[in-house]
């Protein structure tokens, strides 16, 4: 039954939208597709444009909030990273005069901010696999009633996000960084390159040794890439509550987004020679691209601290 019910639980009871409203979402790492650019937007702020300006942010910080809720796992952390990264784009933006792409720059800007953050280290991981597993082994397993109910596949659903996105945590500040670049937003290996501030030859290296690392630890543990495996998201929903890992009353990734990280950002998989190795990375491509919680809020905070004269 746990099996079936982590099965169905993949297919999340969300409502996502179509095709045609993930056309119209801006994606800061793909090719130009003839919108405005952000390099004219700017031009645009320095004019004194302050509509240019929240369009820069409006644009950009649905991408800068998942990459920070990745590399830090906790949604309200995320969020106070967020507004201060934008305040700090924001409050940059007018000495910014294009020594290098304005995408270069700003997630520059949000990686060496993610890199102070008291929880994120860029050479070594927050928590060991062997932590994590320990962890993981003192969930206990419980039976949840009703399984098949859409309440229930909601859960089930939040605590699969949660606990693949906490796996993580044990790779490195770096590895994390390209992963998600990488493998789940896609990225080009120049790209990457770009926000890493190496080589492309050196951020695949980076890229392969975090595939290889996660992948390896979730084909001997993670029930849903190797149904021989114990743990199973529907066997741990009920501990993850109990432990105050997650709430019903407040789901932070299962509930409410639009897209999936897949319709909106390009796939790498056909670097990937083993089938298991795609499906380990269609697990974290499935999850949802998610929303802050008062975003337009959070965007409006940012713009007030915002001067458009240039610094003296």
């Amino acid at each position: 039954m746990c099996a079936n019910t982590c099965a169905l639980a993949r297919k999340a009871v969300v409502s996502w939208v179509g095709p045609q409203d993930v056309q119209g979402m801006h994606n800061p790492f793909g090719a130009e597709t003839g919108e405005v650019t952000d390099e004219q937007l700017v031009a645009r702020v320095h004019e004194g444009d302050r509509g240019a300006l929240e369009q820069l942010a409006v644009r950009h910080q649905p991408w800068i909030y998942n990459l920070v809720v990745r590399m830090v796992w906790s949604a309200d952390d995320a969020q106070d990273l967020t507004q201060d990264i934008l305040v700090r784009m924001l409050t940059g933006l007018p000495g910014f005069r294009g020594e290098s792409r304005f995408r270069t720059w700003l997630y520059r800007l949000a990686v060496n901010r993610i890199f102070t953050f008291k929880k994120v280290r860029a050479d070594e991981p927050v928590v060991s696999y062997a932590e994590f597993s320990r962890d993981l082994d003192a969930t206990p397993d419980q039976d949840l009633t009703d399984p098949h109910n859409p309440a229930t596949l909601l859960l089930i659903e939040e605590a699969k996000i949660l606990c693949t996105i906490a796996m993580l945590l044990c790779l490195d500040g770096r590895q994390r960084l390209a992963f998600i670049l990488g493998e789940v937003f896609g990225v080009s290996d120049s790209v990457g390159a770009e926000v890493l501030e190496t080589t492309a030859a050196n951020f695949r290296q980076i890229l392969a040794r975090a595939r290889r690392d996660l992948y390896n630890y979730m084909a001997g543990k993670c029930g849903l890439v190797n149904e021989s495996n114990p743990c199973r998201c529907a066997r741990k929903t009920r501990g993850f509550i109990d432990q105050g890992y997650m709430s019903p009353n407040r789901l932070r990734f299962a509930e409410g987004h639009r897209f999936r990280v897949r319709q909106v950002a390009p796939s790498r998989a056909n670097e990937l020679e083993a089938a298991t190795d795609r499906l380990h990375a269609d697990l974290f491509r499935e999850h949802p691209f998610l929303d802050t919680q008062g975003q337009s809020e959070l965007v409006r905070r940012a713009l007030e601290s915002v001067s458009l004269e240039p610094p003296r």
